[in-house]
């Protein structure tokens, strides 16, 4: 094996370790969207999909490292953890809070996308297709939630703008 083969492999655990600890910060942020949102079901259900989704994508990582003889970084996911539940307060105290929630939906699964489109290029280089694989199926999940938040930003946003001008408390979550 050369050094920059041994190198490559390293980067890609590197990578998945990354992207194990982003999707445990995703559980996170989603776990506490679904708890707090209360007047937005179609939402709702959408992120409870998308959470059961997040931890079947954690746990193929997960599988991904075992097979390739890691383990995964628990400092790495504590980190990230700490880091969304300090977002999610910040969030929770916005007066707009189901807004603020879609915006940082809507912008982390784009990171998430990227995130898994460079793990399948690295794999195909090293040519890695079970790990491949199981980042193309993670992508298409993220893909799917990115296109699903696009096309309901703009009635999200025209409910939320419309309850808020009533007067209503069911606007903020």
């Amino acid at each position: 094996m050369t050094d920059t083969k041994h190198e490559a492999d390293e980067r890609l655990m590197q990578w998945l370790r990354d992207a194990h600890a982003m999707e445990k910060q995703a559980e996170t942020m989603l776990s506490s969207m679904e708890e707090r949102i209360e007047n937005y079901p179609h939402l709702r259900k959408r992120i409870a999909q998308h959470l059961k989704e997040t931890q079947h994508q954690s746990q193929r990582l997960e599988d991904a490292i075992g097979r390739l003889g890691g383990k995964t970084s628990a400092i790495k996911d504590t980190a990230a953890s700490i880091g969304i539940m300090f977002h999610t307060l910040t969030t929770t105290l916005a007066g707009d809070e189901v807004m603020k929630g879609l915006l940082s939906g809507y912008t982390f699964e784009h990171y998430e996308i990227c995130a898994y489109r460079i793990l399948i290029a690295g794999a195909g280089v090293l040519g890695d297709t079970e790990t491949a694989r199981i980042c193309r199926e993670n992508l298409r999940e993220e893909e799917d939630m990115a296109q699903w938040l696009s096309q309901n930003i703009d009635p999200l946003t025209t409910e939320y703008l419309e309850r808020e001008e009533n007067g209503s408390e069911r606007a903020k979550r």
